[in-house]
């Protein structure tokens, strides 16, 4: 078998298995196709969710639905203004051992598990929120000086309200780009909420079978990150990076207007992983840039911060991006030339 036919065939087989855990969740979750896509893509990279929406969409079910199609260790922490750094990290206890002395032992939080349920995360303060940004980028936990490495792979899928802010705490960019993607969920159609209704309202259990564990899934993140991503694709992606940078060489005239900040490196890193897993459901082994169009507004939009114009003429995020989109060029003139050897 030639090296072109063994990448095509894996590609087949990850496409295969990738729907596998996408059945098992539209056996529960009806339609949303575009958030489920999302988490899937964000898990198959090894990267973190935030899922924003008003309530009683399906986010929470959505998150808890993939624990059940893989066989992976699942908790959920309610996020509440009361919480504490120690109620999600753990702590060191007092305990007494068999011979009457007495020591302290550390007790694990919630967070010692592999995919983490953070739901309403906005809920909790400032200071609980920073608890999880050495976690979600590096994947320990380090109490009372001692450093503990969580199992991989290890995902966090945060949810929130947009809706009522009401005791709520704004995620700090810090956390926000920590997050790979964040999908907004939208209403269901017409044809998915009868579905809803005839599934939840007539005493059927239906639920998802494991289909997927934790090595097999190491073993996609891995074969994602082989994806080739020739120069000239990983350039268009690098200057859609750089035009969210106002007043910087390649912003235009809508970012230099409407935006504070720009995306950070984490926002190019993205889009590339994120392609890749876009060309391998496509069945290719190479990027192109549809792939990259397709990933850049959940890859994106929380990367970025509105000034205050913007804010005042009812503009978001998205409407700067998808223009951004429209008007950058696939090709640069001065694009260096696309070399023979290809980066990965």
């Amino acid at each position: 078998m030639s090296l072109g036919e063994s990448m095509q065939q894996q590609a087949e087989e990850f496409r295969t298995r990738y729907n596998a855990v996408k059945t098992q969740i539209g056996r529960v979750i009806v339609g949303h196709d575009d958030i489920v896509n999302g988490v899937l893509t964000a898990m198959f990279i090894g990267g973190h969710v935030l899922l924003e929406g008003v309530p009683g969409l399906g986010k929470t079910l959505l998150v808890r639905t993939l624990a059940e199609a893989l066989d992976l260790k699942f908790n959920r922490v309610q996020f509440t203004p009361d919480l504490m750094p120690s109620d999600i990290l753990g702590t060191n206890m007092v305990m007494e051992t068999p011979e009457g002395r007495r020591v302290f032992e550390f007790q694990k939080g919630p967070i010692f598990t592999q995919i983490c349920l953070a739901d309403e995360i906005n809920r909790a303060t400032p200071k609980t929120q920073s608890a999880l940004l050495e976690t979600m980028q590096e994947g320990t936990v380090t109490v009372a000086g001692t450093r503990y490495e969580l199992e991989k792979p290890f995902f966090v899928m945060a949810t929130q309200n947009p809706i009522e802010q009401e005791g709520t705490y704004p995620l700090p960019e810090a956390q926000l780009d920590r997050f790979l993607f964040k999908l907004v969920v939208g209403y269901s159609t017409r044809d998915e909420l009868a579905t809803v209704v005839d599934r939840t309202t007539k005493g059927v259990v239906i639920r998802p079978e494991k289909v997927m564990d934790g090595s097999e899934i190491r073993k996609w993140q891995q074969l994602i990150r082989e994806v080739i991503l020739a120069q000239h694709v990983q350039d268009y992606l690098v200057r859609l990076t750089l035009a969210t940078h106002p007043q910087g060489p390649y912003a235009l005239p809508i970012t230099n207007q409407y935006l504070r900040w720009g995306s950070s490196p984490r926002g190019a890193q993205t889009l590339a992983l994120a392609a890749k897993v876009r060309a391998l459901l496509e069945g290719r082994y190479n990027v192109s840039f549809e792939d990259v169009r397709r990933v850049f507004l959940p890859a994106m939009r929380h990367r970025v911060v509105l000034n205050f114009e913007a804010q005042a003429e009812g503009i978001d995020t998205d409407h700067v991006l998808l223009e951004i989109l429209e008007k950058l060029p696939e090709k640069s003139e001065d694009a260096p030339p696309v070399r023979a050897a290809l980066a990965r």
